[in-house]
């Protein structure tokens, strides 16, 4: 056997166990690489956008974190969290959604609940933001907007979702459950009862109220003076007030519903380790400061330091607070597939 025919097999071998070798250390790999993954259920827009500003940038990936995003209204991301409930792992780590939407989430049985004791910042937790099985992240109140170059200031739900603004009443499409719940308030129903607003939303919908898809067209649409009113969370008001955009904001007289959005781990998260370090990172004091500041909304610990002429802006009055109101959960949750059914066949058509 020739020099060259020994030395060429063994290269051969060699490679042979080094690809042997490279292919049995390749699913290590991909689980340690996965092991750093953390996919995260969210909105897009501006809190998508703030979410990597104030969480996942400066906190998350200087420890080597890997964010990935799936981004979608809260109703597909709901609906795909209990298409997968039977799989033993899931497609996300955290899902962003609304108190009311972790509550079903809950009900649904597709919600973890939360160890506390793995949680670090949550000492600091504000404990009506301390649910079983989600962490509320941010609040705020629905309120009405106006700009006051265009009309009086409304002095809540009825003077706003009024027939007599026609086509200068502005109504968020993905914000139908709250825009239910105002009319209702607005027009004799309370928070356990939305019958009531109906007829005054079909009404204002025939007078010429434009339908936008996302909280971002609206506020484009007050931008351009293309609406005068409509209602909102206070915080988003806030935020279009620094964008330049001519709107004031009033807490109705019928009452401030609050809004609270948090996460929800799913029961078969791929990720849980990432997940609780998702979660401890949104409640740091920086993180919820920068909300604060970006965003308008109010922290929910204890320690995050607010300048005062933001939490002035921010946040509600003595006499406001007496004003605000907790949201029915359970009649929202149970209520939820007919409302949507109404708004999108009766009201949008």
């Amino acid at each position: 056997m020739s020099k060259r025919f020994m030395l060429s097999r063994r290269a051969l071998l060699g490679s042979g166990a080094a690809l042997a070798a490279s292919a049995m250390s390749a699913p290590a790999v991909l689980r340690a690489q996965d092991n750093k993954r953390i996919v995260v259920g969210t909105w897009g827009g501006d809190y998508s956008r703030l979410l990597a500003k104030n969480i996942e940038t400066p906190l998350l990936a200087p420890k080597g974190w890997d964010v990935v995003k799936d981004e979608a209204n809260a109703p597909p991301r709901r609906a795909k969290m209990l298409a997968e409930k039977t799989l033993r792992r899931g497609t996300s780590d955290v899902q962003g959604l609304s108190a009311n939407d972790m509550f079903e989430a809950n009900e649904q049985g597709v919600a973890e609940q939360i160890d506390y004791g793995k949680l670090e910042n949550a000492k600091n937790l504000i404990p009506a933001m301390k649910y079983p099985y989600g962490i509320g992240h941010i609040y705020s109140g629905k309120v009405v907007l106006f700009n006051p170059k265009m009309m009086a200031a409304p002095q809540g739900f009825a003077d706003t979702l009024d027939p007599k603004h026609g086509n200068k009443l502005g109504i968020i499409d993905i914000q139908y459950q709250y825009t239910m719940l105002a009319a209702a308030l607005a027009s004799g129903g309370t928070m356990s009862d939305f019958e009531a607003g109906k007829d005054r939303l079909l009404a204002c919908k025939k007078a010429g109220a434009r339908v936008y898809p996302s909280n971002e067209a609206f506020a484009q649409a007050l931008k351009t003076e293309e609406i005068a009113c409509g209602i909102m969370w206070k915080a988003r008001a806030v935020q279009w007030q620094n964008a330049g955009i001519n709107v004031e904001t009033v807490a109705p007289q019928e009452g401030v519903p609050m809004y609270v959005s948090g996460f929800v781990m799913p029961r078969n998260a791929p990720n849980k380790a990432g997940a609780y370090a998702y979660l401890d990172a949104m409640m740091a004091p920086s993180a919820q400061e920068g909300f604060a500041v970006d965003m308008g909304y109010n922290p929910t610990v204890t320690n995050a330091k607010v300048p005062p002429d933001v939490q002035k802006r921010i946040g509600f009055t003595e006499e406001e607070q007496k004003r605000l109101r907790d949201l029915d959960y359970g009649y929202m949750a149970k209520n939820d597939t007919a409302f949507q059914e109404w708004w999108n066949k009766s009201f949008k058509g």
